[in-house]
């Protein structure tokens, strides 16, 4: 069984086309959850009336994408957790093409799908990472020409429409809930490969992605999320060689984007955001893992790959 996780804030309006979307699957052993983060736009009462087999948990407080997710993985069944956005639709075979992805061999423990704007744009095929911890989506913005149509390893899915193996969860823990939003899915891609577990990017699932329904894309939210746990990432999941080798790139890119947003009118979020990453940071390192030479070279592998396909 799949167990469709869905963290929901005030996208009442997103529901609809993205719970339709799920009932016209080919593959039908799933269930949905979906976790209410205390929205205020009725959201509640509407999935109760129209949605009733959908399996509903209300959150006293919003506790973020990280912390929302995590209730849903505790309250599923499913052997696998497949993480979806709000404002998703996806194709009618998503499931059933995922499902094939992830059980192709033992060791995958993640999937990432085909991700698109509704304009077809690529939105995301997967995750990219570089030395200065920075993270971005593989094809974003770029028009669809068949480029990412092989099934391949990649780092990490991004979690607006991934599946993951809940064997792998339950061995490395679930999301990083001090994360609350952005970068949780790349925290928990650094925490698979490390332990060894495969991600693998499938074309044949695809899903229409609106992008940024709901925390908004250049918002002040999402600037102060992204840029705090940037530096919380990197710091927690580099290994130490490869921490020290890549630090004047980490150091760098989070001073030089100050002025960046500076001179964008967001200078004080921007500012709130570093100085927040920098209180947080023992706390984060208290949580980094014991490391090998073998992890090292594991993420050397992508991070090489990526930092020659894009200079960030």
């Amino acid at each position: 069984m799949i167990s469709i996780v869905i963290v929901n804030y005030n996208g009442k309006h997103f529901l609809e086309n993205c719970l339709y979307s799920l009932s016209t699957q080919t593959y039908k052993d799933y269930e949905v959850v979906i976790v209410d983060n205390a929205s205020s736009d009725g959201s509640v009462a509407y999935i109760q009336h129209y949605y009733p087999w959908v399996k509903l948990i209300q959150s006293e407080f919003n506790s973020g994408f990280a912390g929302g997710v995590n209730q849903g993985i505790k309250n599923s069944k499913g052997k696998y957790i497949l993480t979806l956005n709000n404002d998703t639709t996806i194709h009618t075979q998503f499931l059933e093409k995922m499902l094939e992805c992830i059980e192709s061999e033992d060791k995958v423990g993640s999937c990432a799908s085909k991700m698109v704007y509704p304009d077809g744009r690529i939105n995301s095929t997967g995750i990219c990472v570089s030395r200065s911890g920075a993270a971005w989506d593989r094809g974003m913005l770029e028009h669809d020409e068949n480029q990412y149509d092989e099934i391949e390893e990649i780092f990490g899915p991004c979690a607006g429409a991934a599946l993951y193996r809940k064997e792998m969860l339950e061995e490395i823990g679930l999301f990083d809930k001090d994360f609350f939003l952005y970068f949780e899915d790349v925290d928990i891609a650094f925490r698979a490969q490390l332990a060894g577990w495969k991600c693998l990017y499938t074309p044949y699932a695809k899903v229409t992605h609106i992008h940024g329904g709901t925390a908004g894309v250049g918002s002040d939210i999402a600037i102060y999320y992204g840029n705090r746990n940037i530096l919380w990432c990197a710091i927690k999941n580099f290994p130490l060689k490869l921490l020290l080798i890549s630090l004047p790139w980490i150091v760098g890119r989070n001073i030089a984007i100050i002025p960046y947003y500076a001179l964008n009118g967001k200078g004080s979020i921007i500012l709130k955001a570093k100085i927040s990453a920098l209180k947080g940071l023992l706390k984060t390192i208290k949580k980094r893992q014991s490391f090998n030479d073998k992890d090292c070279q594991n993420l050397d592998k992508f991070i090489n790959k990526w930092c020659k396909a894009k200079s960030t």
